[in-house]
């Protein structure tokens, strides 16, 4: 029987529904652990995005079957569960709509088993990415994904959004690394989909729930493949005269074989201010600068490096430095992790899109950005995962200009579409959310939605699980612009 969700219920009625649902989850997790006071359902009313939402509680379990009895309860009174992580999504796909409970996983920070011998590791949905690897590198592992913003994102987040990062180039992003999950499905049963093994049988719904954005439920735990440390490390920097002879160095560097684990490319606005905010020794005279780093055997890295020089010294490059010892290479990743920061510096308000291109579409997708964003009085800088063709272009803005922010929103629109037409994809690493979630049509036919739909509503039939995120013919609130905020959010990528 499909329950009917309190967002088309009287405010009366919705009011006496809430009241309940606090009284019944403070009995079950203790009264400190719900929040249903103004402050609090404003600050989880919405994710790193520039979408504000709306809430009406917030439950913080402790372990799986907490979250399993919130999603019983939640489901019980008709209301849509949110689940969250560190908030740290950049696409709304965190953000709440109606009367929704929001279940964050932030108490569950144990890493419940390492074997060294299998090369897995079994986390809950709470542990910081950045804990995890400092927790495994005195074993000599690591887990591969890094998103820039592994200090504060979390691994269900990670695994919510199939989140990447500069060094997904080589090892992939995390669909790649997790071998199986426990996730609380809608109905609130615990469910172990995949395995330790690399290769289970069946249909691969491990696959399915990766990047799901928490419409299939609420993942509780991961079992994730480690990586050994790489013994030899070489971070290369290089500055070119043109855009085009840095992204065409790019492809050719790919082509030539050369296994880099993170190939990133910078425009001169961003690196003249990334410069003066990090110090980091970047060329200021360089039209475009690419860091690019190579990990492996110390011999390997050797024989790449040269490679590597030789090709970016073909494309014109103007000044190459290569960082072999810790500390240097430290400086140069730190300039390009200070993107956000640094733009901060020069605008009041940015926007921090997400698209990708084949690799050799790339000069044509940022000549596409500046001129969609001139054409709407905007200036964009872009700093993008060249390797796998991942821009990130930031659109800079003043909120408190009338317009400005549809505006903006128009621009992202139409870097959205010039990238799906140049044979991109609406996001590289993001995932879709709220931000692009009415954009799905133009990667997919009525007939694709549709069987996206049937998996949905096979593991959610009520329409409970993060509703109105990902699928547009799922969307039960306002369109994009009703919805959308003026509210600004610090962007990471």
């Amino acid at each position: 029987m499909t329950r009917r969700s309190t967002l088309g219920a009287e405010p009366g009625e919705r009011g006496g529904i809430v009241g309940r649902v606090v009284r019944e989850l403070e009995a079950i997790l203790g009264p400190s652990a719900v929040r249903a006071d103004p402050l609090s359902l404003r600050l989880y009313a919405r994710d790193a995005s520039m979408i504000q939402g709306t809430c009406s509680v917030v439950a913080l379990p402790s372990n799986a079957v907490e979250v399993a009895a919130c999603v019983t309860v939640a489901r019980r009174h008709g209301l849509p569960v949110v689940p969250r992580g560190a908030g740290s999504g950049l696409a709304g796909g965190a953000t709440p709509l109606g009367d929704a409970v929001v279940v964050a996983t932030t108490r569950m920070r144990t890493i419940e088993s390492v074997s060294v011998e299998d090369g897995v590791a079994w986390v809950e949905a709470g542990v910081l990415n950045l804990d995890l690897k400092e927790w495994l590198a005195p074993l000599g592992l690591t887990f591969a994904p890094d998103p820039a913003s592994e200090a504060c994102s979390t691994i269900g987040g990670n695994v919510a959004t199939n989140a990447g990062g500069p060094r997904c180039l080589l090892r992939g992003v995390t669909r790649n690394h997790v071998r199986a999950v426990d996730i609380v499905l809608a109905d609130g049963q615990i469910v172990r989909l995949g395995a330790e093994a690399a290769d289970p049988d069946g249909y691969d719904l491990r696959a399915l729930v990766v990047g799901s954005e928490g419409t299939l439920g609420i993942v509780t735990s991961a079992c994730v493949a480690l990586t050994p440390v790489a013994t030899g490390v070489r971070v290369i920097l290089a500055g070119f005269p043109s855009i085009e002879g840095a992204a065409t160095g790019v492809s050719e560097i790919v082509a030539t074989g050369v296994s880099a684990s993170a190939i990133e490319l910078m425009d001169r606005p961003v690196v003249q201010v990334i410069e003066a905010f990090a110090q980091a020794g970047y060329p200021l005279d360089a039209e475009a600068v690419v860091l690019i780093e190579l990990d492996g055997p110390p011999g390997a890295v050797a024989e790449q490096s040269a490679i590597v020089e030789q090709v970016m010294t073909g494309h014109g490059a103007i000044g190459i430095t290569v960082a072999e010892d810790a500390d240097r290479r430290a400086r140069l990743w730190k300039g390009r992790k200070s993107a956000q920061g640094a733009i901060t510096r020069i605008a009041p308000d940015f926007y921090q899109y997400d698209c990708a291109v084949p690799r050799t579409r790339l000069v044509d997708a940022v000549i596409a950005t500046r001129r969609i964003a001139a054409a709407n009085g905007l200036t964009v800088v872009n700093v993008f995962h060249a390797g796998d063709g991942n821009l990130h272009p930031f659109i800079m803005f003043d909120r408190r200009q009338p317009g400005t922010l549809d505006r903006v929103l128009a621009t992202a629109e139409g870097i959205a579409e010039a990238c799906v037409r140049l044979g991109g994809v609406l996001s590289g690493e993001h995932g879709i959310g709220l931000e692009k979630r009415d954009l799905m049509r133009l990667m997919f036919s009525a007939e694709e939605l549709e069987l996206h739909r049937a998996v949905r509503m096979a593991f959610d039939p009520d329409g409970l699980s993060n509703p109105g995120k990902v699928l547009p013919e799922l969307a039960a609130v306002a369109a994009p612009s009703e919805r959308s905020t003026v509210d600004h959010a610090g962007s990471r990528s």
